[in-house]
């Protein structure tokens, strides 16, 4: 039986090389991938004239997520077109390698040709919309022998072009009310909280409501059991005096996303029982709530590291 199994191995081995097959060589020193950054660079710097000096006569720039099967790719002079566009357009532009990544350059066997393939990361503002780029993109270029740039293929994401396309229309995206059950839930839980129920205003969450504030550093959150717990803990030490709104609450019913939240802004008084220190602690929070009428989340824009003041 062992003799089968081992027989059964060398088999195995012998199939799994037989399916390989070098078809070139991979560089990551070539004039080629220096062709291809010095170009990028030239775009980015707005340099029409040495951008055009690296690509041929009949080159094509191509979406490579595109969903048109009938895409027959952008030619030279719309590229050329591209570097004024975007000096007119962007401000703070930079287009550099991904950290840790490097370029290649793979030189096929037979008719293929060279092909680079770059990792980076633009970063950018759309002058008219504000809208931030800050995003990788992956992209493929084939080279002549002379190291001319015949074909790119571009793979970014799309997110934030199409943010700059919807960003010139004006448009509405929900509701907000002045008066709500909601605004009304947010209004109890918080008078609870100045009177020191806990058992009250913490009951209007869901179980596994999430909270968060400026103390915490960036993914931590705080569970139902262990917010209570800190604000039974800071009673021991502390007696609100009173826990006032600032303007008024706003309850914001969005269409994307379906999303529900009151944002309100408060002003806590509080007196230290060891010294009798007091102090006014500005508060902004936001609430977010289920199809129930639950609270199933809170940010909180505050510090509590004014309670630490001598």
């Amino acid at each position: 039986m062992k003799k089968h199994v081992i027989i059964a191995m060398m088999l195995f081995t012998c199939i799994m090389f037989s399916q390989t097959k070098k078809n070139g060589t991979v560089y990551n020193e070539h004039p080629a991938i220096n062709a291809v950054e010095s170009m990028t660079q030239a775009f980015y710097a707005g340099d029409a004239d040495k951008v055009a000096s690296y690509l041929t006569d009949d080159f094509k720039s191509y979406q490579g997520t595109s969903l048109n099967k009938d895409d027959k790719g952008r030619d030279k002079e719309w590229f050329l077109g591209g570097v004024k566009w975007i000096k007119e357009n962007w401000s703070y532009v930079s287009y550099t390698r991904t950290s840790g990544a490097y370029p290649d350059a793979i030189e096929y066997k037979g008719d293929s040709g060279i092909w680079v393939q770059t990792w980076d990361q633009l970063k950018a503002m759309d002058n008219a919309t504000g809208v931030m780029l800050d995003m990788p993109q992956h992209r493929l270029y084939k080279m002549t022998s002379d190291n001319k740039i015949q074909t790119m293929i571009i793979y970014d994401n799309d997110l934030p072009w199409a943010e700059r396309s919807r960003s010139f229309a004006p448009r509405t995206n929900g509701t907000i009310y002045v008066n709500h059950e909601y605004i009304n839930t947010v209004r109890k839980m918080m008078g609870a909280l100045a009177n020191g129920d806990a058992d009250k205003a913490f009951s209007y969450f869901t179980d596994n409501a999430v909270f968060t504030n400026l103390d915490m550093a960036d993914g931590e959150s705080h569970t139902v059991a262990e917010e209570k717990e800190g604000f039974l803990g800071m009673l021991k030490d502390w007696t609100i005096e009173s826990i006032d709104v600032r303007g008024y609450p706003d309850y914001l019913e969005y269409e994307l996303g379906n999303s529900k939240a009151v944002q309100s802004w408060w002003t806590a008084r509080m007196t230290r029982k060891s010294d009798g220190k007091k102090v006014k602690l500005p508060l902004m929070m936001i609430h977010d709530f289920n199809d129930d009428g639950k609270i199933t989340r809170e940010a909180g824009y505050y510090t509590a590291q004014a309670l630490a003041a001598k």
